[in-house]
This record gives C-alpha cells, structure tokens and sequence, in this order.
C-alpha cells in the first residue's frame, strides 16, 4: 500500500537509512555533520491586496507566526497561499549559501529576493539552481546574511504537507546533493532491476503473478520519482511538467490495483483464504475505474475520483493486511514475504499521514525511508517469487517422478521407459546397445500359494537386486506384470550376456521360496543387440522372443536373439511357451 501522491513526507540527508545503500556509497556519515546556519521562522496566511512590503513590515511589527524552520511546519495553501519569512541567526555566514526546502512541495514557491522573484517548482526547468530530493536557492551573494529571505507558497489544490528549511554553505549543499543522488539513484536501480527480472520470468516462465509484480513495483516507483523530484532532475523528463498530480494519483490507484492482483496469486488466496479473493478482487477493478476517472477530462469525474482514492487506499491496506496475515497463519509461505515486504510500506504510510495532520514533526527522514522501504520490498517481493519458482519446480518435479515411476517398485513404468528408451536410440544410433528383457519364472505359482501380498514383495526384492548391478546410466522399467526390462547404452554383445548373467544369479541367490518343495523365484532374460534399421519395438520384439527361447530351454538363465525370426516362427514359439507358462506356473 503505497502513500498518495499529495502525502509526501520528510527526510533529513544522511540519517541511519543511508545504511540500506551501505556499500555502494562511499561514506555517508559525513552528510550528518553538515554546519548548517541557525535560523528563525515567521509565517501568515495571504491576505486580498498583500505585497512583499506589507508582509515584511507585518514581520518586524511581530504580527506572523514563529515557528522552527528545523522542524517541519503547514502552510495553508488555500485560495490565496501563504507568507514565510525566513531568517539566519548570527554568527552570521556570508560565503554562498543555499536556502532548501524539504520535501520538495508539488506546488509553486516563489522567492522574494534581491532583483525579480523566483519561482521554485519541482518541474521548473528554467531555474539556475535545482535541488536533487528537495527545492533549493541559490542566496545571492549581495544579499547580506542577515537580510530576511521572503517566500510566498503559492495557492495549490493539493493538500499541504509539512516542510522544513535549512540554509548552508554551497560547497556543503552541493556534497550532500551529490550523496542523495547516489542514494535515490541506488534504490531506483535497485526497484527497477527487479522490474526487468520479474518480466523476464513473466515470460520465459508465463506466469502473469510476474506481470503483476513488475506492474506494482513500475507504479511505486514512478511515485516516488514524482515525489522526489527525480523524475524532473536529474531525468529531465520535461514532458510530464504540469501533470504530476494526476499521474501520480493515477500510479497510486494502479499500484493498489497491481498489489491486489499479484497478491491475490503470490499468496495463494483461493487456497487459503477464498472468502477474501472476491473483495480483492473489487478492490483491483474499483481502482482501475478510479484511474479511468482521474485521466478524463470530465471535471465531476476527476472530483468523485479524487474523493475515492483515500478511502479506497485505507480500505485497501486493511484488506490486503487482513489476507496476508490469515494466508500466512494457514500455511501460506509465500504470504511470510509479502507482509515481510509490505508491512514496513504500511507503517510509513500510516505515519506520513500523521505527519501531514501536524504530529511527528522531528521525523523527517520519512520520505527517504519511503524510498529505501520500496527497494526493500522490490529485493524482499523478488526473493518470494524467486522461492515461489523453486518450489514450483520442485512440486512439478515430484509429480513427473510420480507420473513416470512404477508406483510398487519405483522403476520406470512402461511409458516412461519407452519415452528415454527411445530418445536413447535416436540420439546413439551407432553406439552398441543391448536390451534385456527379463521375465520372473514361476511368479503365478507365487502369487497362487502365498498370495499376492507376497508377490509384490518379491517384485520389490527383484527390482532392487536389478537396480543394484545395474549401471547408473542403464534404463530400467517395469514392462508389465513380472517383467522388467533394460536398456544398456554402449554394451557389447560379449558384455550384455555377463551382465544377464549376473542378473540371474543375483536373482536366484535372493532365495525366494516359490512353493514348499524348495523351489526358488528365478528369472529368464533374453538379449537383443540393437542393429541398422532397429526400432525400439523390433528391439523389444527380438529380446522378447529370446526371452521365449530362455524359458522354452529350462528358466533361470539367458539366450541371445541371433537374427531375424519369421513371425510365423514367432508366433509359434509364443504360443508354446505361453501354454507351457500357463502349465507351470
């Protein structure tokens, strides 16, 4: 929830939030030791028929208010603006100076100084002297120290945030202007670094939570580019002069809008906290029409929208705050980041508003805060959809095991075996590859005596004796029933039949009792070498028939295919065999 464009806040340069940039500046500590001439404030509203001479003769007659330039101070800003008069205390310092003033009002300030006056505005691109995160004036040189310096806060429609003043020498206004640059141009890079990244993934992984993202984290930070100024200097975007008020209430109805729908995925609300996903998503559409509102030019439209903003973004920050903590409580980890990320956002806003109402006027570093707190959040919001992505692909991972696992021996299933089998040959056609197929001897006579619970234990025995003197790289699938079958990439014929072999034995010593006249679970594999023009169906055809061959010659050993065999032949070998299983087992 971001604060609206007509709440700035305050900040003092180099308070402890330059810490957040520590490392990519040189030394910020030196910002807070500026010496800074010590000054006296007088303010009143304008009045019908005011001059510069009236209002400075009011001064010395003591009839403006005193007030703390250090401190931040309203103005009204109503129908015909106001008066300040600002003063340095002795010593009086009559190198260069520089008059600021902090945070930089949307509005018009016009400087009442030696000559013709000056107009002071964030998008003034006229003046000689412009401030980085705040307005600032030069002090002419023939003005002397001690001379009052008169401003006027022009009439604005926007409402009145409270500002401070600080008068320097140059050459400590110009080092301290370098620093905040480094700072604001630090976070900025930081939020919009997070942008690019966030589309990249939107795309390559099309996923619109991204979109959202990018599209939350785009409008805060045009927000507090309007809010600093830095969108004017040093970007020197002229052509959004005069339009940042309504941009800037655009960007803060889009954000929310943005903020509800990527919250509404990143957190998973529809799975753990359905009941909020249709207020959310009002909330999102509401805030779009208020942006519709707000860029016509209907001079009642602009007015309602103007009305609804706030009470939408307080209406707003309650919602998304009360789904975030009920979507953490249920389990929801990606919910963690979120109010990790935000909530510092939330504070902020809550206390800028207090300070518009006139409370916490020593606070005022908020608006850098506000600045720092958005590139927190960036990084914070990146690393959630960043462990958000892992444990996506984790989730997907484990369902492909599943989906390509037999669920009782966790081999490859029949599919999944075909599928790498296949890529295997089309990728090594010239390399030797041997396929077994292997079959259980005597399992019906298993299952029929002790039961099926028996013969899936000793299919679980089987595949695992396989598994182990087998290679890692070899392929192993369940082919259906008590057969498994097994790819060996870059096997000789010579090297096939010691492996099947081994397999046997490995088998037979597992010593699993078929029946009660010491008859022990064997297995028969039959070996086909992969030749020109094999396909995995006439290899598994010709390691199948072998198979055959091995059961027709006794069980419990291996027989090579030789070559082709007619599908007469085939066909009648198959059906002496099947019959002969159907006897045995």
């Amino acid at each position: 929830m971001e604060k609206p464009i007509t709440v700035p806040s305050a900040d003092r340069r180099g308070r402890p939030w330059h810490g957040f940039v520590l490392g990519l500046l040189l030394c910020l500590g030196s910002v807070c030791a500026h010496a800074a001439s010590p000054l006296n404030g007088a303010w009143r509203e304008a009045r019908t028929g005011d001059t510069p001479q009236i209002v400075m003769s009011d001064y010395h007659a003591g009839l403006l208010k005193s007030f703390d330039p250090s401190l931040l101070q309203r103005f009204s800003r109503g129908s015909l603006g106001s008066w300040v008069v600002i003063t340095a205390q002795p010593p009086w310092d009559n190198s260069e100076r520089v008059l600021t003033i902090y945070p930089p009002t949307l509005g018009v300030v016009t400087v009442y100084g030696p000559g013709q006056p000056q107009t002071l505005a964030l998008d003034d691109f006229s003046a000689p002297t412009h401030g980085h995160g705040q307005l600032a004036w030069q002090v002419p040189t023939t003005m002397a120290a001690s001379t009052p310096i008169l401003l006027k806060f022009e009439p604005s429609l926007m409402i009145n945030a409270p500002v401070r003043f600080h008068l320097q020498p140059r050459n400590e206004y110009v080092q301290q202007d370098a620093h905040w640059l480094v700072f604001a141009s630090a976070c900025f890079s930081v939020m919009l670094a997070m942008v690019l990244m966030a589309l990249c993934f939107a795309l390559m992984l099309r996923d619109v939570t991204y979109a959202w993202y990018a599209g939350y984290i785009v409008c805060y930070t045009l927000i507090q580019g309007i809010q600093t100024g830095f969108i004017f200097h040093p970007l020197e975007w002229e052509w959004l002069s005069g339009m940042a008020l309504m941009v800037g209430s655009a960007a803060v109805a889009l954000s929310v809008a943005f903020a509800s729908l990527f919250m509404m995925r990143f957190c998973e609300l529809q799975r753990y906290t359905p009941l909020l996903r249709v207020p959310i998503v009002a909330l999102a559409v509401g805030m779009i029409q208020v942006v519709l509102m707000r860029c016509s030019h209907v001079p009642l439209l602009i007015e309602v929208a103007q009305i609804l903003l706030n009470p939408l973004l307080m209406i707003g920050a309650v919602l998304l705050l009360t789904a975030a903590i009920i979507a953490a409580a249920r389990g929801s980890r990606q919910a963690w980041f979120f109010l990790a990320g935000w909530t510092p956002l939330l504070l902020l806003t809550a206390l800028t508003s207090a300070q518009v109402n006139g409370a916490l006027p020593q606070l005022d570093w908020l608006n850098d805060a506000s600045l720092a707190g958005g590139a927190f959040e960036a990084v914070v919001l990146s690393l959630g959809l960043a462990d958000r992505a892992l444990t996506l692909r984790h989730d997907r991972d484990i369902v492909r095991v599943l989906a390509d696992q037999d669920a009782l021996t966790n081999v490859l299933n029949r599919r999944a075996w075909t599928e790498r089998a296949s890529v295997v040959l089309a990728t090594e056609p010239s390399r030797p590859i041997a396929l077994l197929f292997l079959d259980l001897d005597h399992f019906k006579l298993l299952n029929d005596q002790q039961g099926h619970n028996t013969g899936d234990r000793a299919l679980v025995a089987v595949a695992r004796a396989l598994i182990t003197e087998l290679r890692p790289g070899d392929l192993l699938g369940r082919y259906g029933g008590e057969e498994f079958v097994a790819l060996l990439d870059g096997t000789q014929p010579q090297q096939a039949m010691h492996v099947a072999t081994r397999l046997c034995r490995r088998v037979h010593r597992l010593e699993i009792p078929v029946s009660n006249d010491s008859l022990f679970l064997s297995i028969s594999i039959g070996v086909a070498i992969h030749q020109d023009g094999d396909d995995l169906e006439s290899l598994v055809e010709r390691a199948d028939q072998a198979m055959y061959d091995a059961k027709l010659n006794g069980r419990n050993r291996v027989c090579l295919h030789s070559g082709a065999i007619s599908a007469r032949t085939t066909s009648s070998a198959r059906l002496h065999v099947v019959e002969k299983r159907e006897r045995d087992r």
